[in-house]
């Protein structure tokens, strides 16, 4: 436990993380910040999600946009 004290995204699941930025950003300037299809073509949590968790460099890029955005 004391290894993730410092971590913001500690309990946090990837579903969770996206759908706040979804709420905060909608699916246009979420596409504006990170330039991915997922976020732009026909987007939805569902397949959003599926592309980020084949897709490491985009989660890094959705994670750090969490933190930049909310922390």
């Amino acid at each position: 436990m004391s290894q993730q004290a410092n971590n913001p995204l500690h309990g946090l699941s990837l579903e969770k993380i996206l759908t706040r930025l979804v709420e905060h950003y909608g699916w246009k300037g979420l596409h504006q910040e990170i330039r991915v299809n997922c976020f732009s073509s026909d987007p939805s949590i569902k397949s959003s999600l599926k592309f980020l968790r084949k897709t490491q460099w985009a989660r890094d890029k959705v994670e750090a946009l969490y933190i930049n955005t909310f922390s």
